[in-house]
């Protein structure tokens, strides 16, 4: 058995230790380790999520009569009759005014601060020009805006009337947005006329109006001033905020809708996916505290645009005290080193990226254990893909046992993490560390059986508070079932191809839609990824398997991004036998190409199942639109490639 890379940390000053220390004395209970931890939370599921309610100190307005109102998946009921608000628990008591909230950087506007003192009136002042613009509770309030303050401000005072908040980014185009809001038949519009992206003033004044003529069901757009770019609509942000302010919050049900994502609509409409108050308030309390190790003085960042469910997590670093840095423009601007500076100067102790910056800070030879100060840094976080062991590595030995490499793996249906790491966990090169908390993760076979040791379907067997309400416009539950349900009855399959250990780590394989089926034998894209890319030449890489209708081995295709190097018979060679004898003959493709770029979202997942789905002959648009690709131009190759 290979010997982790690092051995759990001392975690009697960390949150799980803290937390477990309350356990000990509050309820008499005693784990010796996190796998026991880990065994309790999955089983008594009432005496867990209790538990980090009590420990939090969550406040309800009204008693609820249990934790759990049955434990069937869909339709179990968390704490009936809870009465709270997600936004009074983000804003903290008033003995923390003078406490920094949020830290802003941005490429169209200077740096600034808010304090908890100094958010709290901006809730209340926006929570005050909603209600005048008609908000009330069950209302859709939309913004079409970057990672700004404004944003926060406007998500939280939604939250506090009990309306419910949806974000777009400002680079998506007029059709994907209103794909997504017209979905909600919104009351309000915030947006901002334009935005820098590096040295790049974008206008985006057109896709408002077009956004706008989309909506008919809007009242009101706010215009929110952002440098020089204006909408010139009758009211502006500072209307909104100019009266006297609302310091309140409406308390709801437990599972009362706070906010809906979408999935990245590779194919048809996106899916509305609404979270509830109570399920987001509880699961990010126990992640942010438990898993993350923040708390009061800590500061997280991790670059986020509003599209995604890391913004929605990265907010929720106010629930445990600690201040967030909110990113705007262009993450790799004016370089590669930027996230690492503004690490250093916002002094963050949670930072968190991508496994393909860290790959591409490795090979650049980028050195932030060296080059930077970051004495306050205790966890990188790493989500969005796998990150191949020499990643691994390399944070090791960049900071050695002093940081945690915490490497993720969750999603929008959840707004959190499935399996990840935390200071009691040890870290294995290439793998994540395991299930979180309350989260009963397992592999599961065709026919619905646990595996341990070779690929199966990642999938949940018990309910977890923030599962999702629902889906918008879903009133019998049926695409929600479909959704999640109808592979394995009772159980949640969440679509990933997951290897779990004896121990309890794991390696996500890819997606499990877009996992390959060889003469009968799955493999796993990740696998092929992992090898590719630590070639010096491969940049990116992505691999699609054409089956055959006749039942024979169909073909497997491995496309490649390269720094400018031809795709010769040389590297083609290289390629194949480090694939063969780092994996296996069954690893080789059929045939190597060069691709100008490995289409991704904007999340950075690779595009596996549309790139298939084109060159097996749809149409490009019908498969992913173009702004829900990190480069619009992604897919065009492969159009072109299906015809040669």
């Amino acid at each position: 058995m290979t010997p982790p890379l690092t051995t759990p940390h001392d975690v009697r000053d960390t949150g799980i230790g803290r937390y477990t220390a309350w356990l000990r004395t509050e309820r008499g209970l005693e784990f010796a380790d996190y796998g026991a931890l880990h065994a309790w939370s999955v089983t008594d599921l009432d005496g867990f999520w209790s538990s980090i309610w009590e420990h939090h100190g969550v406040r309800s307005h009204a008693p609820w009569s249990r934790v759990l109102d049955g434990r069937a998946m869909p339709g179990a009921r968390w704490f009936p009759g809870a009465r709270l608000n997600y936004a009074e628990h983000a804003l903290g008591l008033p003995g923390d005014a003078d406490e920094v909230a949020v830290v802003a950087r941005s490429q169209t506007r200077p740096a600034s601060e808010l304090t908890f003192g100094e958010l709290r009136d901006r809730v209340a002042r926006a929570r005050a020009g909603l209600r005048r613009l008609g908000v009330g509770r069950g209302d859709r309030v939309v913004a079409y805006l970057p990672n700004i303050p404004e944003t926060l401000v406007a998500f939280l005072a939604t939250a506090s009337l009990g309306a419910v908040f949806a974000s777009c980014a400002p680079e998506f185009g007029a059709r994907s947005v209103i794909d997504r809001f017209g979905q909600l038949e919104p009351k309000v519009l915030l947006a901002v006329g334009g935005y820098t992206y590096g040295t790049r003033a974008v206008d985006r004044t057109r896709e408002v109006a077009e956004i706008t003529a989309g909506l008919p069901t809007l009242t009101c757009t706010v215009d929110v001033r952002y440098g020089p770019f204006s909408l010139g609509t009758p009211t502006t942000w500072d209307d909104l905020l100019s009266g006297p302010a609302d310091e309140g919050f409406d308390p709801v049900p437990f599972d009362h809708p706070l906010f809906v994502l979408f999935t990245s609509g590779t194919t048809g409409l996106p899916k509305a996916i609404v979270h509830g108050h109570g399920g987001i308030l509880l699961e990010h309390l126990k992640n942010h505290s438990l898993s993350w190790d923040l708390g009061p003085g800590d500061r997280m960042l991790w670059f986020s645009t509003t599209a995604w469910m890391l913004w929605n997590t990265l907010v929720s670093a106010l629930l445990v005290r600690a201040s967030l840095v909110m990113i705007d423009g262009d993450p790799a601007f004016p370089d590669l080193r930027e996230q690492w500076r503004l690490a250093e100067e916002t002094g963050a102790t949670l930072m968190g990226t991508s496994p393909g910056y860290l790959m591409a800070c490795r090979k650049a030879g980028v050195e932030p254990g060296g080059e930077f100060a970051l004495p306050r840094l205790r966890q990188l976080g790493s989500a969005g893909s796998a990150l191949a062991a020499e990643g691994y590595a390399w944070v090791h030995e960049q900071f050695g046992d002093r940081v945690l490499l915490n490497v993720g793996t969750g999603g929008t249906d959840v707004c959190t993490g499935i399996l990840q790491g935390s200071p009691w966990q040890p870290v294995w090169a290439g793998e994540i560390s395991g299930p979180c908390l309350g989260v009963a993760a397992v592999a599961f076979d065709p026919e619905g059986v646990p595996v341990v040791g070779e690929l199966g379907e990642l999938v949940i067997t018990e309910p977890m508070p923030s599962m999702p309400v629902g889906f918008w416009n879903d009133p019998d539950g049926e695409r929600y079932r479909a959704a999640y349900f109808a592979t394995y009855p009772g159980v949640w399959r969440h679509g990933d191809w997951v290897r779990f250990a004896e121990e309890g780590h794991g390696i996500v394989a890819g997606r499990s839609d877009a996992t390959l089926n060889r003469g009968g034998v799955r493999l796993g894209t990740a696998d092929f990824y992992a090898v590719a890319e630590e070639l010096p030449e491969v940049v990116d890489s992505l691999v699609v398997h054409l089956e055959d209708a006749a039942g024979g081995p169909g073909e497997l295709v491995m496309f490649v991004q390269t720094d400018g190097v031809e795709v010769d018979d040389a590297l083609r060679a290289r390629l194949v036998a480090a694939l063969r004898g780092r994996l296996s003959p069954r690893h080789v493709p059929d045939r190597i190409e060069r691709v100008p770029v490995v289409p991704r979202n904007r999340t950075g997942k690779k595009l596996e199942v549309p790139v298939k789905r084109i060159m097996l002959g749809a149409a490009p648009g019908s498969v992913a639109g173009r702004d829900v690709l990190a480069d619009p131009t992604a897919l065009d190759f492969f159009v072109t490639w299906r015809r040669s």
